[in-house]
């Protein structure tokens, strides 16, 4: 990689950062800065996470991105992608949550898995990753994106760190070998009208492969996941737009429901 190139990406990352600071949406970065492949995408999200990490941030998690075809479609992308949880991203079932924070929000109901022990090293097979597991939560995922009206590239959804925003986790941790993940059941109320439904096997066919190739994904480039660390698996079904003032509940079969009021 050339000066000017790591230039290039580090104006990016900027352009992003300071998008998210004012809360004023910019342009596909993809375009304005010449953004090309995932690498290139993923240099510039690791550039803002460095930063974050740099202020005083703690990463507590990975979330997979892009995992539903619902989801998919909605955004015109085809293949999914990961980004980074930090501590202050992170709320508990019934908790009051800062949508105001974020530019243009959009929630989606999901399962979240908790590791139970370190995964570093080679690309865990299927054995080595379940065994890694401690639990299952249902969730909320509050994306956001930092691009105008969500216009964005696969690249460009990297580069902003996965469209992250919020999320929020259930209170009732559930052994994940009682579960029958793939056929589990999906609702999502919206101020008290059912506004997205879905099921485990939207989520790349069963949520634990979603994470899986996370777990092999973070691996192969050096990364890992640690103990105590939360996976976000993907979406189980479309997303909805919200804004301060909304009251979401996610039903998600025997996991139970997760809430939040958003302001």
């Amino acid at each position: 990689m050339t000066i000017n190139d790591q230039e290039r990406l580090n104006s990016a990352a900027l352009a992003l950062r300071h998008a998210r600071q004012s809360g004023q949406t910019v342009g596909q970065i993809s375009e304005s800065h010449h953004i090309s492949g995932l690498d290139e995408a993923y240099a510039v999200a690791q550039i803002n996470s460095d930063y974050k990490v740099s202020q005083g941030a703690r990463i507590i998690g990975k979330k997979v991105g892009l995992t539903s075809k619902a989801v998919q479609q909605q955004l015109g992308v085809d293949q999914p992608d990961f980004g980074i949880l930090f501590d202050d991203m992170e709320y508990l079932d019934g908790d009051t949550v800062p949508v105001s924070r974020l530019m243009q929000p959009k929630i989606e109901a999901e399962i979240a898995f908790i590791v139970g022990r370190d995964l570093v090293g080679p690309m865990p097979s299927w054995g080595e990753f379940i065994s890694a597991l401690a639990y299952a939560l249902p969730a909320l995922e509050i994306v956001d994106s930092a691009i105008h009206n969500w216009k964005i590239t696969l690249e460009d959804t990297v580069a902003d760190n996965a469209s992250c925003g919020l999320f929020v986790l259930g209170n009732q941790p559930i052994e994940i070998g009682s579960l029958n993940l793939a056929k589990v059941k999906m609702e999502l109320e919206h101020n008290k009208v059912v506004a997205s439904k879905g099921n485990g096997a939207a989520c790349l066919g069963h949520p634990l492969k979603a994470a899986w190739w996370l777990a092999r994904t973070m691996c192969e480039k050096g990364i890992g996941l640690k103990a105590g660390e939360v996976i976000l698996s993907g979406a189980l079904g479309p997303m909805v737009n919200v804004q301060a003032g909304d009251n979401v509940t996610a039903y998600i079969g025997r996991l139970g429901s997760v809430s939040c009021k958003l302001v």
